[in-house]
């Protein structure tokens, strides 16, 4: 082995590792692939140069199924460039950058500690049981899909991978909104084609640049993925690089504050927060020369620029302060951010225990340049739109095929990314409440400061390093999930388990989806036209919470049933953690939207019955199937136990059927009377018997079964078929009448057909064989 006790190994069985040398120094050193030969930092470089975080598609996937009877060397990416930076890569991301600092304004420091700690509790406790699934058995190359299809069997992977690709188109739609956002509100906001003509109409000229520049961002993504995924591929790193730099900035700006807080003034009138795009100078009006003259505040409140002007009611009864925007981590303002401040849609953003005096509430909030709330914020809108900057704990096992030991990188990798990032936004929860004053982080799009970016405003050296940076980060996190979400498609439509869906299993020459990526860039489109970033978080969440919920079912089940292939070598996976997974998977579906966890649950739900009804028959065993056996099992013990009481007594049929020369039915009514004598309900048993020699009449009795069968279909009588095969046809009957049913579900009711010649004389044995 590597030389650690068995016990502090998180793998059980790990002395197994020990025969050949082919498993010879899997220790769990995160840099575990360049102790072999390589001096550390070049091999590292190495590594880093074919860093790739994309899907495995079914063509690698076939490809390595091919490659790995003749290779001779092995697939040689380790945990860390493997599993643990694509999984960062794809958890830290938009909401990061965009929501993260409103989130913690809105829901104050507490609850924002609170949603953040469910969300990753969720996808810590479902990344154990991928790792209980990492560990049972060989794990097939082709990424998560094949690795929860092949281990959960084809409905449960149906359903599993459907909502997986849905949740990852979604995300792109998602992504590319963000891209957007950051375009349009912070990096130039000139470039918007709909301007606001009046007073008000801000948001929906927003959402209308929105949907004009997202669908011609998808047509532009979706064109380079069609052209080629090794472009995409080749920016992996960069857009990794810009993730770590705009993470690493965001901390140095905060350690920055204690000693020198960067200056961004906020203008309050009274205690309303004023934007401050249309004016410069923070004052009513200012003195030069010993003359008073009025500013550019001043007119947007009053009717004229002379002092004795007639104004708003509010801005006459209050004075104009400024305070300091990130007053910094010593200043005590995290005892003003603990607590929430929900507010209606439309609200002006307030500071509290500031002076003001109530003005009369008739004058219309209108174009006046204050900084307004532009959704109803409470509690479980914040869980839903923050849960997408947790989903990305698939990417690790999306390479499974490429890892050396796909067993130990998938878990090691993948809990190690999620603790990382669960740090992160845990921590910038606290920094960004000790730091930002609380008006700035309500203020969603930072006008208050100048429409900066209000992380940007925090960051050191610049704003635009972290403007920069999540502009790239979003932009390739949208590429990759319109790379990723067509080669799920392929791979689940390859594998024919969902008929309906097959046309997106082919593709060009070289295998690439190209079906599949148009539906994609079409689901997308229906993203981009929601055109809110707030609007489509709730729906992402909800499908990957369906996924999640779907994995931790399964291995809770598969444990609790004690399926035979079910043996996980992971340790520290328990059924209770994979229940508790489920049931807080659940919880957040129905915190985050009812109506939508419903909707998703009925979509999931009818793909998994679609599957279970036309499916094609996949040998990969199933463990809902397991259910039915220990259940049945169950029932049939219990109902041992004793004679039936007369309320419980029901009639179980022993149907007797007679069969002509081609083994079809003589008497077919004879069905239709058993369906009509027990009315749905009991047991049926429909025997017949073959006279002659098993090894002999082995087809006839296949054939005899089948042709029983589709007419019971027909006459749709429920219950069960049995032929016996004997010498003698009348030992045959007694056989069956002996022998037929099982435990308490025996039969207690015969019923044959009346023998046809039995007066005649010629023949004897009918009305023996009736008697």
């Amino acid at each position: 082995g590597d030389g650690i006790a068995r016990e502090s190994s998180p793998f059980i069985n790990s002395v197994e590792l020990e025969r050949g040398n082919k498993y010879e120094g899997k220790n769990m050193a995160l840099f575990e692939e360049e102790m072999d030969s390589n001096p550390m930092v070049s091999s590292l470089l190495n590594k880093l140069a074919n860093y790739t975080n994309l899907t495995q598609g079914v063509v690698e996937h076939e490809a390595d199924e091919d490659s790995k009877r003749k290779e001779i060397k092995g697939p040689q990416m380790g945990t860390f460039i493997g599993v643990y930076l694509p999984c960062l890569q794809n958890i830290l991301g938009v909401i990061l950058f965009l929501r993260l600092t409103w989130i913690v304004g809105t829901a104050g420091v507490l609850e924002s500690f609170i949603i953040v700690f469910m969300c990753c509790a969720c996808t810590m406790l479902t990344a154990i049981s991928m790792s209980a699934i990492a560990t049972n058995g060989v794990v097939p190359a082709g990424g998560s899909y094949y690795m929860i299809s092949r281990s959960l069997g084809p409905e449960f992977g149906g359903a599993v991978g459907l909502c997986f690709y849905l949740g990852t188109t979604f995300a792109g739609a998602m992504y590319i909104l963000g891209t957007i956002e950051i375009l349009l509100t912070y990096i130039s906001p000139s470039a918007a084609i709909f301007k606001a003509e009046e007073v008000g109409e801000e948001p929906e000229a927003m959402l209308n640049n929105m949907r004009v520049y997202g669908t011609c961002i998808i047509i532009l993504m979706a064109i380079v993925v069609f052209v080629g995924v090794k472009y995409v591929n080749k920016l992996a790193l960069v857009f990794l690089a810009c993730v770590i730099l705009s993470i690493i900035a965001i901390y140095a700006g905060v350690i920055k504050t204690v000693f020198d807080p960067p200056d961004f003034p906020i203008c309050l009138l009274g205690n309303r927060t004023l934007s401050k795009r249309s004016f410069d100078v923070c004052a009513k009006f200012t003195e030069s020369n010993n003359e008073t003259k009025t500013t550019a505040l001043w007119r947007l409140f009053c009717d004229s620029s002379l002092l004795n002007a007639t104004c708003d009611d509010y801005f006459s009864l209050n004075n104009v302060t400024e305070i300091q925007g990130i007053p910094g981590i010593m200043s005590g303002v995290l005892t003003d951010n603990l607590w929430s401040t929900y507010s209606e849609k439309g609200s002006i953003v307030e500071k509290k225990d500031h002076p003001s005096i109530a003005g009369s509430e008739e004058t219309k909030m209108g174009g006046l340049p204050y900084v307004f709330t532009d959704i109803m914020t409470y509690f479980t809108v914040l869980v839903g739109i923050y849960f997408p900057s947790v989903t990305g704990i698939m990417a690790g096992s999306n390479r499974s095929g490429d890892l050396k030991d796909a067993q130990k990188s998938i878990p090691t990798g993948t809990i190690l990314a999620i603790s990382t990032t669960s740090f992160i936004y845990l921590s910038c929860i606290v920094l960004f409440g000790a730091c930002i004053e609380g008006v700035i982080l309500r203020d969603k799009f930072g006008e208050a400061v100048n429409g900066n970016l209000v992380v940007g405003t925090l960051a050191w050296p610049s704003p635009w390093v972290i403007v920069i940076g999540s502009f790239f980060s979003t932009c390739g996190a949208g590429l990759q999930s319109l790379t990723g979400a067509p080669r799920l498609l392929q791979a689940i439509a390859r594998d024919g388990i969902v008929p309906f869906i097959q046309i997106f299993g082919h593709g060009k020459a070289n295998g690439e989806p190209t079906w599949a990526l148009l539906l994609t860039a079409g689901i997308c489109e229906i993203g981009i036209l929601i055109a809110s970033l707030d609007s489509v978080a709730p729906i992402l969440s909800m499908f990957f919470l369906m996924c999640y919920m779907f994995v931790n079912l399964a291995c809770a089940v598969q444990t609790l049933l004690r399926t035979p292939n079910w043996r996980p070598r992971f340790k520290y996976y328990h059924w209770t953690l994979s229940f508790l997974g489920m049931s807080l998977c659940l919880a957040l579906m129905f915190i985050c939207s009812w109506y939508y966890a419903l909707i998703a649950m009925l979509i999931a739900g009818c793909i998994y019955k679609y599957i279970e009804y036309r499916g094609a028959e996949k040998e990969w065993g199933d463990g809902i199937r397991g259910l039915s056996l220990n259940a049945a099992r169950y029932a049939l013990l219990r109902v041992e136990d004793g004679p039936p009481h007369t309320k419980n007594w029901r009639p179980q049929l022993l149907v007797l059927l007679n069969l002509d020369n081609k083994q079809s039915v003589k008497h077919p009514r004879l069905l239709s009377f058993t369906s009509q004598l027990k009315a749905g309900k009991g047991l049926t048993i429909v025997g017949s018997v073959l006279q002659g020699i098993y090894l002999d009449k082995c087809t006839e009795t296949q054939k005899a079964e089948e042709n029983i069968k589709a007419l019971m279909g027909i006459e749709k009588t429920k219950g069960f078929c049995q032929i016996v095969v004997s010498p003698n046809f009348r030992d045959g009957i007694s056989y069956l009448i002996q022998s037929a049913g099982l435990g308490g579900m025996k039969h207690n009711t015969v019923l044959i057909a009346w023998p046809q010649s039995w007066k005649q004389t010629e023949n004897h044995f009918s009305w023996k064989n009736f008697v």
